[in-house]
């Protein structure tokens, strides 16, 4: 391009803050920062700014002079935000955001925008921090058919996970933990509930098998209900707990799920530890990739931003997802596939209690493969029991789950997790 792409840049938390620095620094040729807004203009961010100018209000980016492109940076789905990118956008300025939640909410609506105006809508930052998932998507496999993704896409729950696992905290002590290391907010609902995971699955799925993104149509299970018992048990069949976002093309239709699973402890999915993320890749001719990097924090959010400016001062814009929005349809949504499946509950020590469960399984077509018990201690009236099943259509799961859920001997609710299936 002629001339310098400039850049009006709303927000200076964390990572815009890195990114304002990196900008003014020349981190990316041909580009300069010329326009920033945040609220509070007096607050000292340990960066000398004068060389910028001050807007008031984020939207006034949208219309200035001396802004070619806009870097959202503010979050939330609401406004100024959502004024900010939908501003932009029709003034036929390209967008960079990290705003998963606002793409996850209204994807198709900026999309179409963004294809009408002609402006770009680039969101690597949205999806998995510092992990180039959306250019390997969209450039380095192009041609490629998409047949499955899989991955780890919440660093707060993997570091959750992971200290159980690592130090035998309960979900509780390792939560404080997340929290008192920065790798979980003082509300950390969104995450701990899998609905994080579930925006950027959402968005990948968009791009990866052309369909709507909605996140209504993705089966969601946090992992609340994960205790140390179950970190023991997963560990006695050579196994990990971790949260795991898959979307994938079945016969049936789109399954897209967020749940924690059981993964073999060789699987690549299984080492990835602590805070980081990863994604798997399959696709056709390629085979599969492995990507695996820091999901979240100022220096690795900042850098997909800034691949994303470089990206659109070099002029490869694209569409948002890949394709026409208008031609793309809603996924049709199908059930994970038949695979096998742990179930843990709490049964009571008494006569005929294992054969009545035994019971229902069969009754319900469900076969069991292992089965684990704990000893009983000084008092207990209850025993944790483990079930791993064999491969299992969903139906005939959920029917069981159904059954025990009447069983007198069986205290509080069955967990039912997927186990991997690479």
């Amino acid at each position: 391009m002629n001339g310098s792409l400039r850049i009006g840049l709303a927000g200076l938390g964390t990572v815009g803050i890195e990114v304002a620095g990196r900008l003014l620094h020349g981190a990316v040729p041909g580009v300069t920062l010329t326009a920033v807004c945040a609220r509070d203009r007096a607050r000292d961010r340990g960066l000398d700014l004068s060389v910028v100018r001050w807007v008031d209000h984020p939207v006034e980016l949208a219309a200035a002079g001396d802004v070619d492109l806009v870097v959202e940076l503010i979050g939330g789905t609401g406004d100024p935000a959502a004024a900010l990118i939908d501003s932009a956008l029709v003034a036929g300025k390209s967008v960079v955001t990290a705003n998963k939640a606002l793409l996850a909410e209204r994807a198709m609506q900026l999309a179409v925008v963004s294809e009408a105006s002609g402006a770009s809508l680039a969101y690597e930052a949205a999806v998995a921090g510092g992990i180039p998932v959306i250019k390997t998507l969209r450039e380095a496999l192009a041609g490629n058919k998409i047949n499955r993704i899989s991955g780890i896409l919440n660093g707060t729950c993997n570091f959750i996970l992971s200290q159980m696992e690592s130090d035998g905290v309960s979900f509780e002590a390792a939560l404080k933990d997340a929290q008192k290391f920065g790798f979980a907010e003082a509300e950390p609902d969104l995450d701990i509930s899998g609905m994080d995971a579930a925006q950027k699955l959402a968005l990948l799925a968009g791009l990866a098998f052309g369909v709507q993104p909605d996140v209504s149509q993705i089966s969601v299970t946090g992992i609340e209900a994960i205790t140390d018992q179950d970190i023991s048990f997963a560990d006695e069949f050579n196994s990990v707990i971790r949260l795991i976002a898959i979307a994938g093309e079945t016969p049936d239709g789109l399954v897209q799920c967020v749940a924690p699973m059981l993964v073999e402890r060789t699987h690549a999915l299984a080492q990835v530890k602590n805070e980081l993320n990863a994604v798997a890749l399959e696709a056709s001719p390629v085979g599969q990739l492995f990507l695996q990097g820091p999901g979240a924090g100022g220096g690795a959010t900042a850098s997909a931003v800034l691949s994303d400016i470089a990206d659109l001062a070099q002029g490869f814009g694209r569409p948002v997802f890949g394709a026409d929005a208008l031609n793309m349809q809603a996924a049709k949504a199908a059930d994970l596939p038949p695979q096998a499946w742990y179930l843990r509950l709490a049964l009571a020590d008494e006569p005929g209690s294992m054969a009545s469960v035994t019971q229902v399984l069969a009754e319900s077509g469900v076969s069991i493969e292992e089965v684990v018990q704990r000893s009983r201690n000084a008092g207990d009236t209850y025993l944790p029991v483990v079930f791993i099943t064999h491969k299992v259509d969903v139906a005939h799961l959920r029917a069981a789950l159904s059954s025990l859920a009447q069983q007198d001997t069986i205290r509080n609710q069955v967990l039912a997790l997927p186990v991997f299936e690479a």
